[in-house]
């Protein structure tokens, strides 16, 4: 009688903050797979590759576990990874396909969480909130001039599935809403309800200006100095893409000189923020840990569609590869 197949080992390498470890989502693995969770982050690579060295299937919960094409090329049994998450900067893709290892991502399916979340920042920066707020608990009556949202032009980078969420929300209070895209189309364009522009015509008509890209060679530092001095100086800035995406010390710049009204960021160049980080001492900011999808039903729509890629990947048809 044929001795039956070893389960294939799936490791999640370092979940911390814990997203995945404690989900029921991880039963359904298990039904099919071995199943390793390290509920804290590997020191070093060394660390890291002794995590993951018997792993057919490496989980990525958290993005600060980053994966080199070296690393792949120590683990010869590694055929498969997925995120936990729609951004893969933490992963060298090339590297990867060097070594025929599969990267799937989580697309879409958070598009409405982190929408919310970016709205909620936009208006939290038109409102003053934060430094009202400061400065109420400090025993001051300061008050500051808000901006109207209503009536006014959002400018969506990146019309993708999160920033046509965003489109929807801001049209829904009230504001015309402009685009740039990679890949516009007419037909998108009707579809939202949207009119898609040059990239430097949206910073120039823009009240508030809201970024969607996916961090790449191209998107990498694609709002600078040259960039934000088109803006007016009564705009604001979004960014719940990456942090990568604007350059920090143009934006404080910007900021500090009041060629920009304000700004409201949930991503950095550095994760976690420094505590001694410049962009902490400017008044006209709103902040949030790289949370916008940190809602209990966001984070468990990650995880579901984490484990749906690797029951898919077992089952021989991988999806949401981005390799």
């Amino acid at each position: 009688m044929p001795m039956p197949e070893p389960s294939p080992i799936v490791v999640v390498p370092g979940d911390d903050p814990i997203q995945i470890a404690d989900s029921p989502q991880l039963d359904r693995l298990r039904e099919r797979a071995e199943v390793r969770v390290y509920r804290d982050r590997p020191a070093d690579a060394g660390e890291q590759i002794a995590r993951t060295r018997d792993a057919d299937i490496v989980l990525n919960s958290r993005g600060q576990v980053a994966w080199s094409g070296q690393l792949f090329g120590q683990l010869p049994r590694l055929k498969m990874l997925t995120t936990c998450s729609i951004g893969v900067d933490s992963i060298d893709i090339a590297g990867a396909r060097q070594h025929d290892v599969v990267v799937s991502n989580v697309p879409g399916l958070t598009a409405p969480v982190v929408a919310e979340h970016t709205l909620a920042l936009m208006l939290a920066a038109a409102k003053r909130l934060s430094y009202q707020t400061s400065e109420l608990k400090s025993g001051r009556w300061t008050k500051r001039t808000n901006l109207m949202l209503a009536g006014g032009v959002l400018g969506v980078i990146g019309l993708g599935a999160i920033g046509s969420s965003v489109a929807r929300l801001a049209q829904a209070i009230g504001m015309k809403v402009i685009a740039w895209s990679y890949h516009p189309s007419p037909e998108r364009a009707a579809a939202l309800g949207v009119e898609f522009v040059e990239f430097d015509d949206l910073l120039a008509a823009a009240d508030v200006v809201s970024v969607h890209v996916k961090l790449t060679d191209d998107s990498r530092g694609m709002l600078g100095a040259r960039e934000l001095a088109l803006m007016k100086p009564s705009a604001l800035l979004v960014n719940t893409a990456r942090g990568q995406v604007v350059d920090t010390n143009a934006l404080i710049q910007a900021l500090d000189s009041g060629n920009l009204a304000g700004a409201a960021l949930d991503v950095f160049d550095e994760e976690p923020l420094p505590p001694d980080s410049p962009i902490l001492n400017c008044e006209q900011v709103v902040l949030t840990p790289h949370a916008a999808d940190q809602t209990p039903a966001g984070i468990e729509l990650l995880n579901t569609g984490a484990v749906d890629n690797i029951l898919a990947f077992l089952e021989g048809a991988p999806r949401n590869q981005v390799t």
